[in-house]
């Protein structure tokens, strides 16, 4: 740690050490020295707080917390601000303690909220990391308060190495993950039930259904809103609570990859459970068969929509809710990751008067948004749009939307008769799962409406084959099919840490990415920073794979045709490949040598 500086917590010397790194300029340095007056005035008595008896001087929280409130342009870079992590970073490598931007996704929350009192933590801004060759690393927003650090090295017993952190991170995951706590722990208190060994799943019959803990219960809803809230601040996607014999898990979905957040005790799992389902006007008494719901809530302003569902596991009710977030969801289609011929392709084909187009993928991989995004760029108050899902994702204003309810005997089957009497111009199936609903899909083609639908297949040429599996006659098929899109979605390289290195053609070749060339290739990763979390990747882009159907793949519909033969004349007629588009992605820069070989494969 570096002592050496006079006043290392005054004004004056942040000012200086942002100067010296060229993140302010000198106009800029005596503009802040001038408002020292108004940051006493603004912080009160507990500003001059230091951790240093005597100093008097600010806590450099505060001064940081006020140098960023001027939102000041970056003397390097003016197109970024001056803001409390980067100000933090350079503070830190001058006192050259190190520096931690704290990732919530990698954070114990049992060695969080069980290590310090939430009220100690939260007065003097220390949040425990994580351990390390002995030592507890405490972030810190002020490093040099040796008398705290002195404290928490006798309450737990091992040596403590600050790091440096900002407030406004300590602050938000100490509120986090003691508030979560404080409502778990609340709620197994309160729950005075016996524990249940359900590894033999047998039935297990209580008497007193008073014990149940109410899903009702303010610490249950409390715990409920951290998680939700939590997802939300993590961009989330998706929000998985696995009960477990001992304990329940929640993990979340973030580009992509599930990471672990919490856990608490299984007796408070079935009323977590309660909640989400009430909220999602699920039905709470039954646990024995899934159930589907939604849940209307609000995100940064934005009206969100949460589909719920449901299965009974092992240990109990296992709970998926994917979070429909309508900026992702409704989209520009030249945002979405088509390449240029693609997208002129697409744009074509979607707009022709009547004829199927069938999107194709595995689950996660993005499909909804292309649909949605496909309908918003065809809405115009001439159309009439009329959607069938399973469930309703997102409400669209333009659309007509039609939720299945297989009890009321509303299927994708039945339903699609009747929208034919509706005098719609588009018609939206959300998937084509059976042969009955592949025939009314192909009978509304048939008939002068444009038909969109998905598929479960790998690749956009087995979209063809899977629909003769089905049952479709071929002449049907090649009477009605016009366009057939498979995708998937890659995480993009993060813009922040973007850097550049060269690759030898010869290791991509051992990669399978054949380039027939010598030499070497300028490839890019994500470094890893702040703003990815040090992943370095930051959001998804989707890689397509889209084949018009044409005269030469309309004669090779047939009932004995084959995959390998379909995909060699799609490729002949000048279809870019998953693998191709993924490629290209690679060699713009936007995605890595990793995820390439992640979500392709060799033959695609």
């Amino acid at each position: 740690m570096k002592t050496s500086l006079e006043n290392p917590l005054s004004l004056k010397n942040v000012c200086e050490n942002l100067f010296k790194k060229s993140l302010i300029s000198n106009s800029q340095k005596e503009m802040i020295l001038r408002q020292e007056a108004a940051f006493h005035g603004n912080t009160g008595k507990t500003a001059y707080h230091s951790g240093r008896p005597g100093t008097g001087d600010m806590n450099p929280a505060v001064i940081i917390d006020q140098i960023a409130a001027l939102k000041i342009e970056r003397w390097d870079d003016p197109e970024r601000i001056l803001d409390e992590d980067i100000i933090c970073q350079c503070l830190a490598e001058e006192w050259e303690i190190p520096y931690e931007k704290i990732d919530p996704l990698k954070l114990d929350l049992k060695l969080v909220t069980a290590t310090l009192p939430h009220s100690f933590a939260r007065k003097h801004l220390a949040l425990p990391v994580h351990t390390k060759d002995g030592y507890l690393i405490v972030a810190m927003a002020n490093p040099f308060d040796v008398e705290i650090l002195d404290n928490i090295a006798r309450v737990v017993h091992m040596k403590v190495k600050p790091v440096v952190s900002s407030r406004a991170d300590i602050i938000r995951l100490l509120d986090e993950f003691y508030g979560f706590k404080r409502s778990i722990s609340a709620a197994e208190n309160e729950f005075s039930g016996p524990s249940v060994d359900l590894g033999n799943l047998e039935q297990y019959v209580k008497l007193k259904s008073a014990e149940e803990l109410p899903s009702n219960d303010q610490h249950i809803v409390n715990a409920v809103n951290h998680i939700l809230s939590y997802a939300f601040d993590q961009r989330a996607s998706d929000i998985h609570i696995e009960p477990k014999r001992e304990e329940s898990l929640v993990r979340i979905r973030v580009d992509g990859i599930l990471h672990p957040i919490y856990d608490f005790p299984q007796k408070v799992h079935s009323a977590i459970v309660s909640r989400i389902k009430s909220l999602g006007r699920m039905d709470i008494s039954e646990k024995r068969k899934p159930q589907d719901g939604r849940i209307k809530t609000d995100k940064g302003g934005v009206e969100t929509e949460i589909r719920v569902s449901t299965v009974p596991v092992a240990f109990g009710e296992k709970v998926v809710m994917r979070i429909m977030d309508p900026e992702i969801l409704f989209q520009d289609l030249e945002k979405l990751g088509f390449s240029p011929e693609d997208l002129v392709s697409y744009e074509k084909v979607i707009r022709m008067p009547h004829g199927m187009v069938v999107v194709c993928g595995p689950t996660g991989s993005g499909k909804s948004t292309t649909l949605y995004s496909t309908l918003r760029a065809l809405s115009s108050p001439g159309i009439n749009i009329t959607t069938v899902e399973d469930p309703v994702e997102m409400v669209h204003e333009g659309f007509n939307q039609i939720g299945v309810q297989p009890a009321a005997n509303v299927t994708f089957a039945s339903i699609l008769r009747n929208i034919l009497r509706q005098d719609p111009d588009i018609i939206m199936v959300g998937e084509m799962r059976d042969l009955e609903t592949a025939e009314n899909a192909v009978q509304a083609a048939l008939t002068g409406h444009m038909v969109l639908s998905t598929l479960h297949t790998n690749d956009a040429v087995s979209a063809i084959i899977r629909l003769l599996d089905l049952g479709i006659p071929a002449f049907l098929i090649q009477a009605t099919m016009i366009g057939v899109l498979a995708q998937r979605l890659v995480r993009k390289i993060c813009v922040y840490c973007r850097e550049s290195y060269e690759m030898d053609f010869k290791e991509l070749e051992a990669h399978g990415l054949g380039f027939n060339q010598k030499g070497s290739i300028k490839l890019f990763q994500g470094k890893g920073c702040l703003k990815c979390r040090g992943t370095g990747y930051s959001g998804r882009i989707g890689i397509f794979e889209f084949v018009p159907i044409n005269e030469p793949i309309r004669k090779l519909i047939k009932t004995e045709t084959d995959t390998e033969t379909l995909r060699a004349q799609a490729i002949k007629g000048g279809m870019y490949t998953l693998r191709q588009n993924a490629v290209k992605k690679l060699l713009e820069g936007k995605t890595t040598l990793e995820e390439v070989l992640r979500v392709t494969w060799t033959h695609a």
